[in-house]
This record gives structure tokens, C-alpha cells and sequence, in this order.
């Protein structure tokens, strides 16, 4: 039995290391479709989403979860977390296309100290003091990039918030990875559809106009769904506190990619701004794990009292 609970965690940490990974790598897709205009490319990622999913749920096991599309709370939380995810994509499209990588990297690392405060406004949960001075020093972190920017950093804040709102829905929505983006791009088919059809019909429609555009808008429903299969494995056999800290992979991987690949600008203000935020993830890091070991402590002499 340990040998089996080693096993899967092994596989789980496995699971959530490529499906961030893969996340953070996305700017390499995405670039390669910068000709497309982000609301197109969006329209056509949601499409193309529902047509991989719906395939796998139909040609598979997973049939039995589409019992809860009878269930009309489904459809009212699906539809807003459906809004959100196309919100979140478009903007990341539009970032990773006009040169804001970097921007859009600092808006995921801001995004599990979002989820915090969010747990704090929303579900009036109450936070360990290591965990408020984080938030404190992540705000800080907000401040010193909008100054060097002289502006809000407006795409960090919205990817971090609909995110941060977007699993905050999911979780109350409590349905199967594969199922929810399947009804939450079918609720964003009518404007995906409609989409495509006013591109083509005026002349501006990418689809059709060569074969690696084509390709690769229809691959992006593809590696779209993948990581969030992986994601699925990966939650169900690993802690949160273990996903928590492989999920900065990802902006890890972006801010690589939009400094030595494509050449964004990464100035001081930038390194003292992010300086911060790393801080700030650090504490909260240390924090989650003093209270996953108090728990498991907890756990362990509950168990010793119980068998005395």
C-alpha cells in the first residue's frame, strides 16, 4: 500500500511537472500565430477545444460524467467560469502577440496570491500572518512595475483576476476537468462560430488562407485540452501544496522565453518589482507548508489517540 501511495505520487508530480511545463511554453505556439488577429485565434481555440473534448468524452469512459448537463446549477456556473477562461485567453493571446510576455508572466505569479485574496473577500476565510504580509508585499511588488510601466500593468492584473475567479467558480462548480471545458466552450460556441463566419465571409478569415495557419489554429484546441487532462492526473494524486508550488513552472518558463527569446525588455524597476512578488511567494510557499505539516501532524496523533 505505501509502495502504491509512493507510486502515484511519483506519477502525480510527474503529471503536474509537463502540464506547466506545457503552460509555460505556450508563447512558442502562440507567436506562431501572431498574423492572426487574438479574437480570431480565440474564436477558433474555443472551437477547436470542443470539437478534441467533445471527441475524447464521446470515445471514452468519461461519457458517465455528462450526467451532471442535466443539472441546471451546472450550466449557471459553467457559463460564468465559460466567460472568464475566454476572458483570460484572449487577453494572454493578445499579450503574448504585442510583446508583453513578461507582463503576462508577472500576472501568473501574482495569480495564487489573488486566489488568497479572494478567499479572504469572497469566503471570509482567515489568513496566518505570513501569508497577509505576502499579499502586503505582492502589492508592493504591483506598485513598483505600474511606476516603471506609468501605467496599471492592466494585463498582469486581469489574467491573475480572471484566473483567481476562474478556479474559484470551478471549485464551487465541483465537475470533472474535461466535462467543464467542454460546456464551457459550447456556451462560447455561438460567438466562436459567429466569429469565424463574419472573418471569412468579409475576407479576413485565417482559415483556409495556408496550411500551417490552418494547422495550427486547429492544434490549438489540442494543446489547449492536453495540459488540463494532465492537470486532472496530476490533482488527483498529488496535494494542493505540491501543485501550489510546481504551478510557478509556468511563468518561470514565460518570463524565460520573453527575455532570451524574444528579446522583451527586463530592466531593474522589473527585477525589484518581481523581487517582490518572488518574496512574497516564497513566505506563502513556507506558509502552506507549515500548515500542510501541522495538519498531517494533527492527523498522526489523532490516529495514535484513537488506537490508544
Amino acid at each position: 500500500m505505501a509502495k502504491r501511495k509512493i507510486d502515484d505520487y511519483t506519477v502525480g508530480v510527474f503529471y503536474a511537472i509537463i502540464c506547466y511545463l506545457a503552460w509555460g511554453m505556450f508563447p512558442l505556439f502562440w507567436k506562431q500565430l501572431a498574423h492572426v488577429d487574438a479574437v480570431q485565434v480565440l474564436a477558433h481555440r474555443i472551437l477547436w477545444s470542443f470539437v478534441f473534448v467533445f471527441l475524447i468524452i464521446i470515445f471514452s469512459k468519461r461519457r458517465k460524467y455528462l450526467v451532471v448537463l442535466k443539472q441546471p446549477r451546472t450550466w449557471k456556473w459553467l457559463s460564468l467560469t465559460g466567460v472568464l477562461i475566454g476572458t483570460n485567453w484572449v487577453v494572454y493571446i493578445y499579450a503574448i502577440n504585442h510583446g508583453h510576455i513578461v507582463e503576462s508572466s508577472f500576472g501568473y505569479y501574482i495569480n495564487p496570491l489573488m486566489n488568497v485574496a479572494l478567499g479572504v473577500i469572497v469566503l471570509k476565510e482567515r489568513l496566518p500572518k505570513l501569508q497577509i504580509i505576502a499579499i502586503g508585499l505582492a502589492f508592493v511588488g504591483i506598485i513598483v512595475i505600474s511606476i516603471h510601466l506609468g501605467r496599471i500593468p492592466i494585463i498582469s492584473l486581469v489574467l491573475a483576476l480572471t484566473f483567481a475567479l476562474y478556479g474559484l467558480y470551478r471549485k464551487i462548480a465541483n465537475i470533472d476537468s474535461m466535462t467543464a471545458l467542454m460546456v464551457e466552450t459550447l456556451v462560447l460556441l455561438p460567438f466562436s462560430l459567429g466569429w469565424i463566419f463574419f472573418a471569412q465571409n468579409n475576407g479576413t478569415g485565417a482559415f483556409g488562407a495556408d496550411v500551417k495557419t490552418t494547422i495550427l489554429l486547429m492544434i490549438g484546441g489540442i494543446i489547449t485540452a492536453v495540459p488540463l487532462f494532465w492537470f486532472g492526473i496530476a490533482a488527483r494524486k498529488i496535494p494542493l501544496s505540491t501543485i501550489g508550488f510546481i504551478q510557478y513552472l509556468s511563468p518561470t518558463c514565460q518570463l524565460a522565453l520573453g527575455i532570451l527569446v524574444y528579446n522583451e525588455r527586463f530592466s531593474v524597476p522589473h527585477l525589484v518589482g518581481f523581487g517582490f512578488v518572488w518574496v512574497a511567494l516564497t513566505l506563502f510557499s513556507v506558509s502552506i507548508y507549515q500548515h500542510y505539516s501541522k495538519s498531517k501532524k494533527l492527523s498522526i496523533d489523532e490516529k495514535i489517540t484513537f488506537n490508544n
